[in-house]
């Protein structure tokens, strides 16, 4: 049994064996997360126009590679709702080991698509795990670890994405100029560690004890009155942040590949500024996830999401309003992924404050709902662009951020521990 996350600890090696594992696991899978999230970003327009056997400057790789992406945020959302429900009823330790397999396997399987629509269901499939990952994984380690730790906590998982996010463009490298199918075969790997989840990780005590004798509430008690106010605020908050947010990190590859010093490159020499500029987005962010998790001790969760949200805008307007170098946009786009920490708040903000057995039931349905928004702004930016012109499609998008920190600040100042079947936001 894991040792309860009341207990004082200030020190890791006070951490007891199984509050260890917990996190390890938590970390691995939020790392595979970010492999198998992007590994079709970095050969999304080369894949999918070989499946479409049209050259890459065909309008329809665009078109069809936004309805991909949208399948594939749509799947996030579906994905968080249900496997957060699974972690619920079933547990944390095994959702997150159903879900890791949910998005190995099909990530894998990606490799065998034929058409454009094979691989929109294969990504589609692939979503599910790793939406429902992100609410178990928090669950587990908002139950198991010292709460004073938590902005540290959410800062060293979101690096977990960052550093998968990282091996997927060293996967990038290595099988730069080499047909797009085969980085889909990377993405098996996360299956490995589920064995070792099964056994080595336990059940939270807090969902343990809260399991006995009592049932577990349903999905429509996320819209009871003790509830719903911080449900309506974080899907809004979550809808209109995430539709500019994966707007950018899907589209800029296309904005990269389009400025002068990358047009006359080869086929690897753009394959490799694209990875290139994923490489700087990541760098930047696992800075940035550190440096959110410093200013939300000082200044709060919602005064910093609030900030940050703003920040956010600021630097995509700057990126995005007139043309630059690739030198500069190398240097803007880590600024960016710096902005992106604002995102691994809420993996330690939103569990706490639903009651334990709507925990992940309601993370998992307010934070991935929003991606069901984002797939249709990522579908409408892709069709906005007629001409390629993918700068001020980014640059309008940017603008989404200002009403999302509208809405934040309506949160809560501090997240606070909600118990039995009510919450503590109201």
């Amino acid at each position: 049994m894991s040792q309860p996350a009341s207990t004082e600890i200030t020190r890791l090696r006070d951490l007891s064996p199984e509050q260890r594992r917990s996190g390890l696991a938590a970390w691995l899978g939020w790392m595979f997360d970010g492999l198998d999230m992007h590994l079709y970003t970095l050969v999304a327009t080369a894949f999918v126009a070989s499946l479409l056997a049209v050259p890459e400057s065909d309008p329809s790789v665009g078109m069809h590679g936004s309805i991909i992406q949208a399948a594939f945020l749509v799947g996030w959302a579906v994905g968080g709702a249900f496997f957060g429900r699974v972690g619920d009823v079933l547990g944390r330790s095994k959702a997150l080991t159903l879900t890791i397999l949910t998005y190995a396997c099909f990530t894998g399987l990606s490799f065998f698509a034929q058409t454009w629509w094979h691989l929109m269901i294969f990504r589609f499939l692939a979503a599910l795990g790793i939406g429902g990952e992100w609410a178990v994984g928090a669950s587990l380690l908002s139950e198991t670890w010292p709460k004073k730790w938590r902005p540290w906590i959410a800062a060293t998982l979101q690096s977990a994405v960052n550093c998968g996010v990282l091996l997927a463009c060293l996967a990038g490298y290595l099988l730069a100029g080499k047909e797009p199918r085969y980085i889909f075969l990377i993405g098996i790997l996360p299956a490995l560690i589920t064995l070792w989840i099964r056994k080595a990780v336990p059940e939270t005590e807090e969902w343990v004890q809260a399991r006995e004798g009592q049932p577990v509430p349903k999905i429509g008690d996320l819209f009871s009155p003790a509830v719903r106010g911080v449900t309506w605020r974080v899907m809004l908050i979550c809808s209109v942040s995430l539709t500019a947010h994966w707007t950018f990190l899907f589209w800029q590859q296309k904005h990269v590949l389009s400025l002068e010093e990358i047009v006359p490159l080869d086929k690897a020499g753009k394959d490799a500024a694209v990875v290139t500029a994923l490489m700087w987005i990541m760098f930047g962010s696992l800075i940035g996830n550190f440096i959110n998790g410093g200013l939300a001790k000082v200044f709060g969760y919602r005064n910093t999401i609030v900030g940050m949200m703003l920040a956010y805008f600021a630097i995509m307007y700057v990126s995005f309003s007139q043309v630059w170098s690739w030198e500069a946009t190398k240097w803007q786009f880590a600024i960016i992924g710096a902005c992106q920490g604002v995102f691994g708040l809420f993996t330690m903000c939103l569990p706490p404050v639903f009651p334990v057995l709507l925990r992940t039931t309601g993370s998992g349905f307010c934070y991935n709902i929003g991606r069901i928004v984002a797939a249709g702004g990522t579908v409408f930016f892709g069709i906005f662009v007629k001409v390629g012109d993918f700068r001020t499609a980014l640059l309008y998008a940017g603008f989404l951020f200002i009403p999302s920190a509208a809405v934040a600040f309506m949160l809560p100042s501090e997240p606070k521990e909600a118990d039995g079947v009510a919450s503590a936001v109201d």
